[in-house]
């Protein structure tokens, strides 16, 4: 995968690291557990009645975390064709305008990410119709930390972690995985999209960076390939 983005120090090089190892296990997880069930469909008659739910799972996580990281590395794809148009300054301040309109849907994004997400981790969704005035008066009824996953059962070693995190007072052990753990990712993936676009701005002023899109991403790998070639021939 070919980005402008090149980390300048160990800790940006081990972050950047971490996150392709993340984005690479999730992607063999998925394959792995797939895979497993074919076998054992197909060779056992048999199957893991909980894969394709923790498949969807995981793809949701890589699809989310993905996006983020897309913003990082400026792959993701877009229309260029007025910002080829003008100056290096016009093009910064079209790209500021830009950012501007995608930190505001981050900041939106955001709210909803955790209002959906908070009853099911036992904590209050936030007030206000656009953004966070304060946060809910909750009944107890109103939580739903206790709700589990139809069929992913409860891994032992997450389960003292889970249980002090998400387990109502008095309610007995799960013995499914808590939905408030696969949709842990929604908040957090928002919060690293917000992050991201706060850093892309950052280099756009700085002057490190042009634009928040992949710029011309196909001809630039064909021009990687000839030259390939001709070093080659």
């Amino acid at each position: 995968m070919s980005s402008s983005y090149r980390p300048k120090t160990a800790l940006g090089r081990a972050v950047h690291a971490f996150e392709e190892t993340v984005i690479a296990a999730l992607l063999g997880l998925m394959a792995l557990v797939t895979f497993t069930n074919v076998v054992l469909r197909y060779g056992f008659n048999t199957g893991l009645i909980w894969g394709l739910e923790l498949t969807l799972a995981l793809f949701a996580w890589l699809v989310l975390f993905g996006i983020a990281y897309g913003f990082k590395i400026t792959m993701h794809l877009g229309v260029d064709a007025v910002l080829n148009m003008v100056s290096r300054g016009t093009r910064r301040v079209l790209s500021l305008v830009a950012l501007g309109v995608c930190l505001a849907y981050a900041l939106l994004l955001m709210k909803g990410a955790y209002d959906y997400w908070a009853p099911y981790a036992n904590l209050a969704p936030t007030t206000g119709r656009w953004f966070p005035t304060g946060f809910e008066e909750m009944k107890p009824w109103d939580f739903r930390g206790y709700t589990p996953t139809e069929r992913i059962p409860m891994p032992e070693i997450l389960r003292a972690p889970v249980e002090f995190l998400f387990l109502p007072e008095g309610e007995e052990p799960y013995e499914k995985l808590p939905v408030a753990v696969p949709y842990t990712m929604i908040p957090v993936a928002a919060a690293l999209i917000l992050f991201r676009l706060l850093e892309a701005g950052w280099r756009i002023v700085t002057g490190r960076q042009e634009w928040l899109i992949a710029s011309h991403e196909a001809e630039d790998a064909v021009a990687e390939a000839e030259a390939a070639i001709r070093k080659d021939g």
